[in-house]
């Protein structure tokens, strides 16, 4: 399993003068016109950061929690730098985990999707070439490719995408589906 991203977001419990912490931070881009909010890339750790006039912020671009709140507390001391006062430790809430995963081995997609059963399983290869899974517990979305290639989403912590792969490989053994 490799976590491809993660998208976490918090408060700053404050309002904030968009266009003046465009003009005060190298990198900050603001079109109001184009998205509500200012785009702050950072290239260590490389992320891109969204700030909201409301004070909210959603970081996306982390390969793990670790980075999201390192590029979290980098933003708030460049926004102490720009005089902009942080009165809040801010509160970093994951909202989405992507990872990516292998079953090291090639899978017939439509015998899997009749097996999975088909309340869970939506798989339309003239549409898309993946077989989407809904699964309940994790309650995560599982793309599955025929090449034995996954991509999770939806998780808020990296145990759940270990567990809907270990659940996923154990259904697909248990169908004979899977060596």
């Amino acid at each position: 399993m490799k976590i491809e991203n993660v998208v976490a977001s918090t408060s700053l419990e404050q309002e904030l003068d968009l266009n003046r912490i465009e003009d005060s931070l190298d990198g900050a881009e603001y079109n109001p016109q184009r998205f509500p909010g200012l785009v702050y890339r950072l290239k260590e750790p490389k992320t891109a950061t969204l700030l909201f006039r409301s004070g909210k912020i959603v970081c996306t671009g982390g390969k793990s929690y670790g980075e999201v709140k390192a590029a979290i507390t980098k933003v708030s001391k460049d926004l102490e730098r720009a005089d902009i006062k942080i009165t809040v430790e801010p509160k970093i809430e994951v909202q989405n985990i992507v990872a990516s995963s292998d079953l090291g081995q090639e899978i017939n997609l439509n015998t899997v999707a009749i097996t999975l059963g088909l309340e869970k399983v939506e798989y339309e290869p003239e549409q898309f070439p993946g077989l989407v899974y809904r699964l309940d517990d994790p309650k995560v979305v599982v793309l599955l490719f025929g090449s034995g290639k996954m991509v999770c989403t939806g998780a808020k912590v990296p145990e759940d995408v270990v567990r809907a792969v270990d659940k996923i490989a154990a259904e697909l053994k248990d169908a004979g589906l899977m060596a």
